[in-house]
C-alpha cells in the first residue's frame, strides 16, 4: 500500500527562524536540481546542510508531482534500516514476501519526487547502495542528500556547502559589514537573545573578529549569539579560545549532536578511521594552512599522508583553498590540536613541524634572493611562497622560543630577512632577532655571523644605526675568522651605507670600491651590484649626479642578468630620483614606469610600488599634469600608509606638498611639510641629504605669499597632526573643488597676516629656515666667494662667516659649498649677495 500525494505535498517542518544568507545556494540548486537527479549538499558539520536541504526542498516541491519528503537518517544506527527509514518517510507499507527496498522499487517507479536524505555520512555505505539503485528504477525521482563526505556513486553533483561569507578584517564601514551574510546572521540571532542589539561603528570591529574566528559556521555563529544575553560581544570574542567550554548551550529541540559545538565535531571524529584520527590531529600543528609536501614532511611518520589527506577532504574536515594549499577551518583546528595535546605526541610533531619551516624558509631565502642565476619568475613564487606560509613561520619561531632553540630562532630569522626588507616589515624582524639573541647558549660561528649581519642590515632599514653597526661590526670580524670573504664584503657594503647614514661617509668610497673589484674579479655578481649602488649612493649624496647615474646603469645590468627584478626595480627608482633632480620629468618617468611594470602586479611588492607611484606623481607636478599628479600620489600615500613606516609616509607628504603649492593651496601645502617633518622626528630618521633644501624651496614660495608669521604657524599645526590626520589632508580634493572660490579666498591668509583663520597652536619656525645673514651669506656662496671675501665683505670675522656657512650647510642638508651655491642659483639667478 502506498501513501497518497500530490503536487507542493511534503513532511518538512515548518521554519521557526529565517534561513540567513543562503539566497545564492538557493538560487544555483534549485536550477542544478532541474537536471540532475543526485545532488549531495557537502560540508563539515554545523555548515548548515540540513536547513539548507530542508529550505530548498520546500522551495521546488510544487515542480514535483510526488511532492518532496524529508528522509532523516541522523538517530538511524543500523545500515540495514535504511529502506525502513525512507519506506516510513513516504508512507510505503511493508508487503509480505518482499524485501523492504523491493517494496519501495515498486511503489516509487512512477512517482515524479524529492527524496531528502539528511545525514547519510554514518551511513554512507548503505546510503550511496540504495540512492543508486532507486534512481536506476525509478526514472522520475530525484534525489537531495546531505552528508560530511559525497556518496560517490554515478551521476552524482557535489555541492560543497560554503561557510557564511565574511567581512575582511580592514573594512570599516558598518552597512558593509553589515551586509555581509555571517554577520546578518550573528545580529539577527543576538537580537532574539538581547532585544535592542544591533550593529554599531562601536561593536561591528569585534563581530567581524568574532564572526571570523568562527569561520562564518552557521551552528557556531548561533550558538554565539545565543551567549549575547548575558555576555557582551567584546567578551565573547576574547574566548574564543575556550569555544568548546563556551559555544554549549544551543536549542532544546535541535539533535543532540547539534546543542554544543563540541558535539557537532565529535560526531565528525567519531565516524573516522585510525589512520585518519591521527592524520587530523597532527594536522593542527600547521597555523596556516600547508602544501601536500609539508604534510607529508610533518605529519608523515607511519601514514600514507595523500591517501589519508584525500579521504579528510572528502569527508569535510579539510578545506582545499587551492590545488596546491590545504587548510583546517579554526573549528576543527581547535578540536584536533586539544587530541594533539592528550596524545602524547604533540612535542614531537611540533619538533617536527619547526624543522621543517626552518629548512623551507632558507630554501625560498636561496630561490628569492641568494642565488645569481634564478628567473624573476621562480624569485616572485618564492617570495609568495613566504607569504603564504608567513603563519606557520611565526607559529615555528614561537615554538622555537618556547623550546629555548636559539639556532634555530635565528636561522628563521635570517632567512627571513629578505622577505621582510621587501615587505617593509622591519619592525617585526628587529623583534624576532631581539628575542633570539636574548636567549642563552651558543650558537655555531657560521650561523651567528649570518645572523648578525642579518639583524644589522634589518636595523639599518628600521633607522637603529647603533645597533646596526654593532650587528654589522660583529658579523665581519666573524666572517674573517671564518675565511669567508664574500661575507665579510657583504657587511663593508653594509657599513659604509650606514656611515652615509650618519654623515660618516669620509671613507666609503675606498671601502665600496674595494668591495666592487673583488666581487667582480671573485665572480660574486651580487655583492658587486650591491656595491654599485651604494656608490651611486655615495656619489648622489656629494650632487656627482652623472656618476651615480652611471653606476646605477652599471648595477641594474647585473641585476637584469641575474633576474632579480626587484632590485632592478628599486635601481630604476633610484635612476628616476637623479633624473628629476637633473631637472629631467620626462626621463624619470620613464624610468618609474619601466619600475612601475615590475613590480605593479604583485600585492607583496606594496612598498615598491608605492615608491614608484611617488616618482610618477613628482615627474606629473614638474610636467604640470596636477590630475595625474595627484591621482599618483593619492594611492601611493594610501599604500605608504598601509606599511605605517613613518619615514616613507613623510617623503611622500613633502612630495603631496609640492603639488598642493602648484594647485595654490599654500596652507595644505606648509601643513603637510610640518607633518612630514614631525614624523620624522617622531621615528628618529635623520632627514636625507639635500631635504632641508628640498623643504626651504617649497617654504620660500609660500612665505612670499603667506608672509612669514602665517607660515610659522601653519608649520606648527602641521607638527601637531598624526599620521592619520596628515594622509587625510594630504589626499583631501583640491582646494577648487572642494571649496566654493569665496571660501577658498577666505582661507589664505596675504603677507600682512599673522596667522590662519582658526589658528591655536603657536608659531614655529621650520628647521631649514635661513636668517637673513645666512641669506646673504649664501648669495654670496653663489657667487663663488670663500670665507675670508664674505667676511670682509659683511664686515664679520672669518670664523663667524664659516660658521654661518656650516649653520647653512646643515639646515639645507648639503655636504658642500658648490652644493649651497647651486641651490640658490637655481632659485635667484642673478642674485650674488651684497656685492652686486
Amino acid at each position: 500500500m502506498t501513501h497518497g500525494s500530490g503536487p507542493g505535498r511534503h513532511n518538512l517542518p515548518a521554519e521557526t527562524t529565517r534561513l540567513v544568507g543562503r539566497e545564492r545556494d538557493l538560487a544555483a540548486l534549485s536550477a542544478l536540481l532541474r537536471g540532475e537527479r543526485l545532488v549531495t549538499l557537502a560540508g563539515p558539520g554545523g555548515i548548515g546542510k540540513t536547513r539548507l536541504a530542508r529550505h530548498l526542498a520546500a522551495g521546488v516541491a510544487d515542480r514535483f508531482p510526488g511532492g518532496a519528503w524529508l528522509v532523516p537518517l541522523a538517530d538511524v544506527r543500523d545500515a540495514r534500516l535504511v529502506p525502513q527509514a525512507v519506506a516510513a518517510a513516504v508512507g510505503v507499507a511493508e508487503e509480505p514476501g518482499l524485501a523492504p527496498d523491493d517494496t519501495l522499487l515498486a511503489a516509487l517507479r512512477a512517482r515524479g519526487m524529492l527524496l531528502v536524505l539528511d545525514n547519510c555520512e554514518h551511513l554512507v555505505e548503505a546510503c550511496a547502495g540504495f540512492a543508486h539503485r532507486l534512481l536506476g528504477g525509478c526514472p522520475a525521482l530525484r534525489v537531495l542528500a546531505t552528508s560530511r563526505e559525497p556518496l560517490r556513486v554515478p551521476g552524482e553533483t557535489v555541492w560543497r556547502v560554503p561557510p557564511l561569507d565574511l567581512p575582511a578584517e580592514t573594512v570599516t564601514d558598518v552597512d558593509r559589514i553589515g551586509g555581509h551574510a555571517a554577520i546578518r546572521l550573528f545580529a539577527e540571532r543576538a537580537a532574539a537573545a538581547r532585544p535592542g542589539f544591533g550593529l554599531t561603528t562601536g561593536n561591528a570591529p569585534v563581530v567581524v573578529r568574532l564572526a571570523r574566528g568562527l569561520d562564518g559556521m552557521p551552528l557556531a555563529l548561533e550558538l554565539a549569539a545565543a551567549r549575547v544575553g548575558f555576555l557582551t560581544v567584546e567578551q565573547i570574542a576574547d574566548r574564543l579560545d575556550e569555544r568548546f567550554r563556551l559555544l554549549v548551550r544551543g536549542s532544546r529541540t535541535a539533535a543532540a549532536r547539534q546543542r554544543t559545538l563540541r558535539a557537532t565535531v565529535d560526531w565528525s571524529h567519531d565516524l573516522l578511521g585510525p589512520d585518519e584520527r591521527v592524520l587530523l590531529r597532527r594536522l593542527s600543528v600547521f597555523a596556516g594552512g600547508w602544501t601536500l609536501e609539508s604534510a607529508e614532511r610533518v605529519c608523515g611518520d607511519g601514514l600514507d599522508v595523500l591517501g589519508v589527506l584525500g579521504d579528510l577532504a572528502a569527508k569535510s574536515l579539510v578545506v582545499t583553498d587551492e590545488p596546491a594549499r590545504h587548510r583546517l577551518l579554526e573549528t576543527i583546528r581547535h578540536y584536533a590540536a586539544e587530541r594533539l595535546a592528550s596524545s602524547g605526541e604533540a612535542d614531537a610533531v611540533a619538533a617536527r613541524h619547526r624543522g621543517h619551516m626552518v629548512d623551507l624558509a632558507e630554501r625560498l631565502e636561496r630561490t628569492g634572493w641568494l642565488d645569481p642565476r634564478v628567473p624573476w619568475e621562480h624569485r616572485l613564487a618564492a617570495f609568495e611562497a613566504v607569504k603564504a606560509e608567513s603563519e606557520n613561520l611565526r607559529a615555528a619561531f614561537d615554538a622555537a622560543m618556547r623550546a629555548g632553540d636559539a639556532r634555530a630562532g635565528l636561522r628563521l630569522c635570517t632567512s627571513l630577512r629578505w622577505y621582510w626588507l621587501i615587505q617593509g616589515r622591519v619592525a617585526e624582524g628587529v623583534s624576532w632577532f631581539g628575542r633570539c639573541f636574548a636567549l642563552p647558549g651558543p650558537v655555531e660561528p657560521a650561523v651567528r655571523a649570518r645572523a648578525c649581519r642579518a639583524y644589522g642590515e634589518v636595523c639599518y632599514d628600521h633607522g637603529d644605526y647603533d645597533e646596526a653597526k654593532a650587528r654589522v661590526g660583529e658579523a665581519r670580524e666573524m666572517f674573517g675568522v671564518l675565511d669567508d670573504r664574500e661575507g665579510v664584503d657583504g657587511c663593508l657594503t653594509t657599513l659604509a651605507l650606514i656611515g652615509m647614514r650618519r654623515g660618516d661617509d669620509a671613507d666609503a668610497g675606498t671601502i665600496l670600491d674595494g668591495v666592487r673589484q673583488r666581487a667582480h674579479a671573485g665572480g660574486e655578481p651580487f655583492n658587486e651590484a650591491l656595491a654599485l649602488s651604494a656608490l651611486a649612493a655615495l656619489s648622489a649624496r656629494h650632487g656627482r649626479l652623472r656618476t651615480a647615474a652611471r653606476l646605477n646603469e652599471e648595477s641594474l645590468a647585473i641585476f637584469r642578468r641575474m633576474g632579480h627584478l626587484g632590485l632592478a626595480a628599486n635601481t630604476l627608482i633610484g635612476l628616476g630620483l637623479i633624473a628629476l633632480v637633473q631637472g629631467d620629468p620626462e626621463r624619470a618617468a620613464r624610468f618609474y614606469r619601466e619600475a612601475h611594470a615590475i613590480v605593479g602586479g604583485p600585492d607583496g611588492l606594496r612598498p615598491q610600488r608605492a615608491r614608484c607611484l611617488a616618482g610618477l606623481g613628482a615627474a606629473a607636478t614638474a610636467l604640470g599634469d596636477l590630475g595625474a599628479a595627484r591621482r599618483h600620489l593619492d594611492e601611493s600615500l594610501r599604500l605608504t600608509g598601509l606599511t605605517g613606516r613613518r619615514n616613507a609616509v613623510a617623503r611622500v607628504l613633502e612630495l603631496c606638498a609640492a603639488l598642493a603649492l602648484r594647485e595654490g593651496d599654500d596652507a595644505r601645502a606648509v601643513e603637510l611639510l610640518g607633518a612630514a617633518s614631525a614624523l620624522r622626528d617622531r621615528a628618529g630618521v635623520p632627514a636625507s641629504p639635500s631635504a632641508g633644501a628640498r623643504q626651504e624651496t617649497l617654504l620660500e614660495d609660500a612665505r612670499a605669499r603667506l608672509g612669514p608669521p602665517v607660515v610659522a604657524h601653519l608649520w606648527a599645526r602641521g607638527r601637531d597632526m598624526e599620521m592619520d590626520e596628515a594622509i587625510t589632508r594630504a589626499t583631501a580634493p583640491p582646494l577648487s573643488t572642494a571649496l566654493p572660490s569665496s571660501t577658498a579666498q577666505a582661507s589664505s591668509s596675504g603677507p600682512g597676516a599673522d596667522a590662519p583663520p582658526g589658528a591655536a597652536v603657536r608659531a614655529v619656525r621650520p628647521a631649514s629656515t635661513l636668517t637673513p645673514r645666512e641669506r646673504e651669506v649664501a648669495a654670496l656662496l653663489a657667487g663663488g666667494l670663500t670665507n675670508r671675501e664674505i667676511a670682509a665683505e659683511l664686515v664679520i670675522s672669518p670664523g663667524t662667516a664659516g660658521r654661518h656657512v656650516a649653520n647653512i650647510l646643515g639646515k639645507l642638508g648639503f655636504g658642500s659649498r658648490a652644493q649651497v651655491a647651486a641651490w640658490w642659483a637655481a632659485r635667484h639667478p642673478g642674485d650674488r649677495g651684497p656685492r652686486a
